[in-house]
């Protein structure tokens, strides 16, 4: 019976970071190699797994059908690599994270904690839920290490994940007075949607009184769900009984505002680049999920969601005969 290789884990980062980086030669620079010695692990891998996976593609190398596939593996090999490290090495690790995070996204902290709290358990977390232009301020002076808000993109500690729409909200039964006045139910004057929903009334010349106020969230939607007025914001977490629209009756659309994660300038350590990583992944997949649905609820025909359905095991096919 043939003895099976050992792919080398080495190998498997040098084809991620070269995938990354766009080139094998900026793969040699990121990762302090000859080209050369780049190019030789390539062709073991290659020699190794009795097939070809790159292709020529004017000056530059392209992955084959084969090759995306072990690159697939490849990145699931190293992230299990990675994890099992983490955990040995973080069990003994102590200290503290700082994490702020808007009223919005706070249903996507329980499963972060979760796997961050089994691969640092000995770590504390102090957990902010509060108004977007808080939790920056907080970051810029050193009281949190990390905040996920909405907004914020100007901030030197600002990385924006991705965007969401600005919609308007309202009870499903609630009718837009005539001749009157719209209410408005807002949070506190500093509320980035309280900011955006004024400036595009006020643009189109459109008359408002605010109605309601309130500094929570949960407030807000117990305003709107009384009948009180309408509001902008974004559709996250939206209660049963409100509905929301791009634009509502005679009302703007609103466009888009940018999701960022701001990490404070002293918050470096291994823990913390962790967290750093399940934040960005837990919302860019909250902000992909929400685009699909998006643009399958605009496709008048059937459509079968991929997310949804179990892994599908990929065949590699040996192109070596």
């Amino acid at each position: 019976m043939p003895v099976q290789p050992n792919l080398h884990l080495d190998t498997l980062r040098t084809l991620v970071v070269a995938q990354e980086l766009g080139s094998l030669a900026q793969a040699a620079e990121q990762l302090g190699r000859t080209p050369s010695a780049i190019s030789l692990q390539m062709k073991r891998l290659q020699d190794d797994l009795g097939m070809v996976l790159f292709r020529k593609h004017g000056r530059n190398l392209a992955l084959t059908e084969n090759g995306v596939v072990v690159l697939d593996y490849a990145r699931r090999i190293l992230a299990l690599n990675d994890e099992l490290l983490d955990i040995i090495q973080g069990a003994a690790l102590a200290g503290e994270i700082r994490l702020g995070c808007a009223q919005d996204f706070a249903s996507l902290l329980p499963p972060v904690l979760s796997q961050f709290s089994l691969l640092y358990p000995r770590m504390k977390i102090e957990l902010r839920i509060e108004g977007n232009t808080a939790l920056a301020d907080a970051v810029e002076a050193s009281q949190i290490d990390f905040a996920v808000v909405i907004g914020q993109e100007g901030r030197a500690a600002a990385q924006t994940i991705g965007h969401l729409d600005l919609m308007w909200i309202a009870a499903s039964g609630f009718a837009l007075p005539q001749d009157q006045p719209l209410p408005l139910a807002a949070l506190g004057p500093q509320c980035i949607f309280r900011k955006r929903m004024i400036q595009h009334l006020d643009e189109r010349g459109i008359p408002y009184r605010i109605a309601a106020t309130s500094p929570s969230l949960d407030g807000l939607w117990a305003s709107l769900l009384g009948g009180l007025g309408v509001t902008a914001r974004t559709a996250l977490n939206l209660p049963d009984g409100l509905i929301a629209s791009g634009s509502l009756s005679s009302l703007p659309e609103l466009g888009k505002l940018p999701v960022t994660l701001q990490r404070g300038a002293r918050s470096s350590s291994k823990a913390m680049d962790r967290m750093a990583d399940l934040l960005l992944q837990s919302l860019q997949l909250a902000l992909a999920s929400r685009s699909n649905r998006k643009a399958h609820a605009h496709q008048n025909n059937s459509v079968i969601d991929i997310s949804a359905s179990p892994r599908r095991k990929r065949k590699l096919r040996s192109t070596m005969g």
